[in-house]
């Protein structure tokens, strides 16, 4: 109810986008739904996204656990929840062509092999709207976002999980993703980062 406008795309390594839709009740403006891919290719496809979005996707026959493609030649496309790669190819060009690439929303998570490198491209992306979930603070990244709850692991765990509790939350709910989808990250940093970076 607090949602101001509908009509925005959101580009998200993982399914925490997907979920955010979910949540919402609103139809996957974004081609990203249901699939995974490492954060270096999510970057990497970030860095030149009209291009890629304008590639095929070749489907990789070697024996995987999900059916996979690469996306302009070099980029791993995991169709997670799909029984075939022609299912999941079909989803992605019906949705890719929904995109509104005037209100674009860009989500990553460090894992998948993200490392601080990664971090440091994700951040000079040329996107106003973006966050990367993280396992522990970096306050030199104004885009990162610490989920607490991952500090003694390598990376970040699957934030659409539910946390130990008498509430059932996850860990993706500790992030305002509405005042995120409403104003972006930079007008409205001191209420999504309610524990700024801690």
């Amino acid at each position: 109810m607090k949602l101001a406008k509908t009509d925005f795309t959101i580009l998200a390594s993982n399914c925490n986008g997907s979920f955010m839709y979910h949540d919402m009740g609103l139809p996957y403006l974004t081609p990203m739904v249901n699939l995974s891919m490492r954060m270096d290719d999510f970057v990497t496809m970030l860095e030149n996204l009209r291009w890629y979005m304008n590639q095929d996707i070749v489907e990789i026959k070697e024996n995987r656990k999900y059916p996979s493609g690469l996306l302009g030649g070099d980029i791993t496309i995991n169709f997670v929840h799909y029984n075939t790669f022609k299912e999941g190819v079909e989803k992605w060009e019906d949705r890719k062509r929904r995109i509104n690439w005037d209100n674009l929303f860009i989500v990553g998570t460090e894992k998948d092999g993200c490392n601080y490198e990664i971090l440091k491209r994700f951040e000079s992306l040329p996107y106003e709207n973006k966050v990367v979930f993280t396992h522990v603070a970096y306050p030199e990244f104004p885009s990162a976002y610490y989920m607490k709850g991952f500090e003694t692991k390598e990376e970040l765990g699957v934030l659409t999980n539910y946390k130990d509790g008498f509430w059932r939350r996850r860990y993706l709910d500790d992030f305002d993703y509405v005042t995120f989808l409403n104003n972006g990250m930079k007008k409205n940093e001191d209420r999504i980062f309610d524990r700024k970076h801690e």
